[in-house]
């Protein structure tokens, strides 16, 4: 019975990661390599214009993608706000490899 546990556990895959980002910039896949240097200049405008490519943050250098749900939050924040650019979040929902399924977004 111990053997047949192991072996179930070994063969499951991982669950996703509960996690949390503060002050992530706010990136469209579009721009990602564009503006990696300096996300801050990234402006509101253009995120919503490239909204179809989807949203992601910048976490250490490494842009994790937001699934549907991350991606209607975050076009929703930038609809909603009045900043031009340096467009950061607070993140929470579960990493699943390179994409988020976001649980909340909000603008900083």
């Amino acid at each position: 019975m111990k053997k047949l546990a192991l072996a179930l556990m070994v063969a499951l895959p991982i669950a996703a990661a509960a996690a949390s980002w503060h002050d992530a910039p706010l990136i469209d896949k579009n721009c990602v390599e564009k503006v990696k240097a300096s996300p801050d200049s990234h402006t509101t405008s253009c995120l919503i214009q490239c909204a179809k490519s989807g949203y992601g943050i910048l976490d250490n250098g490494k842009w994790l993608k937001f699934d549907s749900a991350g991606n209607e939050k975050a076009l929703a924040a930038l609809k909603a706000t009045t900043k031009k650019d340096h467009i950061r979040v607070d993140v929470t929902g579960e990493l699943e490899g390179d994409s988020i399924r976001v649980a909340t977004l909000s603008l900083r």
